[in-house]
């Protein structure tokens, strides 16, 4: 049965109405925590908001999706202004489904190593069935086993490392099947891709140890008709958490601003 908790806002910096709003779907762990080093700078030019997800969450893709545009159009609604929609990896899943439901509500789609390559993953899929197989006792030790996979940890503070090992563990193993589940699930053809109209950024990483990322950025730029890909060559697929990554300036560098954002740059900056 679906959770009766519903997904949530995390508001990591002070609100900006003036500012475009920028929407953080998580990965796989849901904490909405793991945007946090590209937050200082990302808050300098948006009004951010961080998706969370409760650790027991088992709702299905359309009550994610529902729940999520609710929150979407209630900040909308608040202060008129221009979305950027930011999915990582399982929420790059959850930004596809919300941008082809409620098109209106979104200016600019940002999709970084998401999972939708699932399916070009054979291996990838059959250990997802073994997690539910997996003694409760040695559940811990199989997340600990998997973040060189996730993760370039040599590129990634310490602190930063520790808040993925974290977010990770204190996701129960059952929602862990259950996530797994709805990513094996997803499904989103060519002609869907079509129709999405926002100017969409896609974020691959070189050496994700994961998931196919880049063959899926390539497949994804191919299909969208406005989208662009942005290859992060030496990146694992937690990139995001990678002390020379900077989204902002990835952003900022494929002309991704809507023209207000750029105006506003430009008086952030002198």
């Amino acid at each position: 049965m679906p959770n009766a908790n519903k997904v949530r806002f995390l508001t990591p910096k002070p609100p900006k109405g003036d500012r475009p709003l920028f929407v953080f779907l998580p990965g796989m762990d849901g904490s909405g925590l793991l945007l946090r080093p590209q937050i200082a700078k990302l808050a300098n030019h948006f009004d951010i908001r961080c998706l969370t997800l409760p650790a027991d969450d088992m709702a299905s893709w359309e009550v994610l999706v529902t729940e999520t545009i609710a929150l979407i159009a209630a900040e909308k609604e608040a202060n008129q202004r221009s979305v950027y929609l930011c999915g990582e990896s399982f929420g790059g899943c959850l930004a596809m489904k919300i941008v082809l439901e409620a098109p209106q509500l979104c200016d600019r789609l940002i999709l970084v190593n998401p999972a939708s390559s699932f399916r070009q993953q054979p291996w990838v899929q059959w250990g997802s069935y073994l997690t539910q197989w997996l003694p409760a006792n040695l559940y811990p030790l199989s997340v600990i086993g998997l973040l060189p996979m996730l993760a370039s940890l040599g590129k990634i503070a310490r602190d930063d490392r520790r808040a993925l090992l974290e977010a990770m563990q204190a996701v129960p193993q059952n929602t862990s099947v259950w996530r797994l589940a709805l990513v094996r699930s997803f499904d989103v053809d060519e002609n869907q891709l079509r129709a999405i109209e926002q100017p969409t950024l896609v974020i691959a990483s070189g050496a994700d140890r994961l998931l196919p990322s880049l063959a899926e950025a390539k497949l994804l730029v191919k299909v969208i008709p406005n989208a662009e890909m942005v290859m992060l060559a030496n990146s694992g697929h937690a990139c995001l958490l990678e002390t020379d990554v900077d989204l902002y300036a990835i952003v900022q560098a494929h002309n991704f601003l809507t023209e207000s954002e750029e105006n506003l740059s430009l008086v952030s900056s002198h």
